[in-house]
């Protein structure tokens, strides 16, 4: 390591008569001595022994380390003590009796009409009526905004038509609008919907005609217009199958979700700091890497949103400091039923996964090992299992606490495979 170090400082430094990086050491020694290059290497070499020192204890840390050196800094062999992190150990008591809540599997007839009438609506027509409007109705009208007397740019248009309760336009035109009848002259102060102008401005509305959305009845003859069906009866039960097979489609993944929120929240544990600032890093890589492939860059993101990392950051902490709980939690669930990986079912799932990496399980278990991931992946495995374990007995109840059938969740044959 010192060799190496007296190489580095060869490029750093100009000598008289040496080109850079060919000053021999032992003139580099007699210039700057012995000492600096032997600080350098304990410098470069510390963090290989201190990793090494890791992976051959399995310490499991979570937090970069304190390194000290207590003996060598001058001469002989080093010795350095490093103070770390280390994730904690708890117990969580009650996680062999989860109950979720969750959707009922089954569509409700609220969902149905909503889903129908969604439908409707893409067939719906605009009639004037003569009453006050409401959220919903479409109000045709002429605005203007001023400040201090003067027409303001962009905040005028006659015969505009605009959605009741769409929240456009201007912060509390919804609230001057709702309750106004045709012919009404409305007036009321409101800031400039541009963030970057400053002032009150005065708008001016005169409101010409008030028409609502009238959805065409749910019989026959729309269901033949509108879908491929004849009857509204077959409209129905389609719209009822398709509910459902997206609701159970959706369901494992619910229940996982639903089951780690059950399970974190029974760690009374206070969570380092250290954890969840490590969950943080892996949300804010994941929500880069998503955007990166759909072409944009987190900091347009951040700049089309009007927010800071700092912003961002702070909104993930939640949620990460959640996920770190359902680790410890998934952990400590190993530890209480006694769950072991052999080393015959760790190399299974070192081959299984290098088939599709293209590599051999040897080569792929080499590369774990020497990057000191062994370890982790064998808990990775053993917490999936834990999950697993914990999904197959959880309570499953709907959002009126009665039980739902597991056989109702799971996914609807396709009719090409019956």
């Amino acid at each position: 390591h010192i060799g190496e170090a007296f190489k580095k400082i060869a490029k750093e430094i100009r000598l008289p008569g040496f080109r850079p990086g060919k000053a021999p050491r032992k003139v580099l020694e007699a210039r700057i001595g012995k000492e600096y290059a032997r600080g350098e290497a304990i410098r470069d070499a510390l963090p290989e022994y201190y990793r090494q020192a890791i992976i051959e204890h399995d310490v499991d840390v979570i937090a970069p380390p304190d390194l000290d050196v207590t003996k060598g800094e001058e001469e002989g062999a080093v010795e350095f003590e490093a103070v770390v992190e280390v994730r904690p150990q708890i117990t969580v008591a009650g996680y062999d009796g989860l109950r979720i809540e969750m959707p009922s599997p089954h569509a409700s007839d609220e969902e149905i009409d909503q889903q129908i009438d969604q439908l409707r609506a893409q067939f719906s027509e605009r009639v004037q009526v003569d009453r006050p409007a409401v959220d919903g109705d479409y109000v045709t009208m002429s605005i203007s905004a001023t400040h201090e007397g003067e027409p303001v740019e962009g905040l005028t248009a006659d015969d505009y038509t605009y959605e009741v309760g769409a929240g456009f336009v201007v912060e509390g035109l919804d609230e001057q609008l709702r309750g106004a009848e045709a012919g009404d002259d409305i007036e009321f102060e409101a800031d400039h919907p541009d963030p970057d102008e400053d002032g009150q401005l005065t708008f001016s509305v005169t409101i010409a005609t008030i028409e609502e959305k009238q959805l065409p009845e749910h019989h026959d003859d729309f269901a033949s217009e509108a879908s491929e069906f004849e009857t509204a009866d077959e409209l129905v039960t389609d719209t009822r199958t398709r509910i459902e097979t997206m609701k159970r489609s959706q369901a494992p993944m619910l229940i996982a979700q639903k089951t780690g929120e059950a399970l974190a929240a029974l760690v009374d544990a206070e969570v380092p700091d250290a954890l969840i600032q490590d969950q943080v890093q892996r949300q804010l890589q994941d929500m880069a890497m998503r955007m990166a492939q759909q072409g944009m860059q987190l900091e347009q993101f951040l700049e089309a949103t009007g927010q800071s990392i700092t912003d961002l950051t702070d909104n993930m902490r939640e949620p990460a400091e959640e996920a770190a709980k359902v680790d410890l939690a998934l952990r400590a669930v190993i530890v209480a039923e006694d769950m072991v990986l052999s080393d015959d079912e760790l190399q299974a799932e070192l081959d299984e996964s290098s088939a599709q990496l293209g590599q051999t399980g040897a080569e792929l278990r080499a590369a774990f090992e020497e990057n000191g991931q062994l370890s982790a992946l064998r808990t990775d495995i053993l917490k999936q299992r834990a999950m697993d374990k914990l999904i197959e007995s959880v309570e499953i109840v709907d959002e009126e606490g009665n039980p739902i059938d597991r056989a109702d969740l799971e996914p609807i044959a396709d009719e090409d495979d019956t």
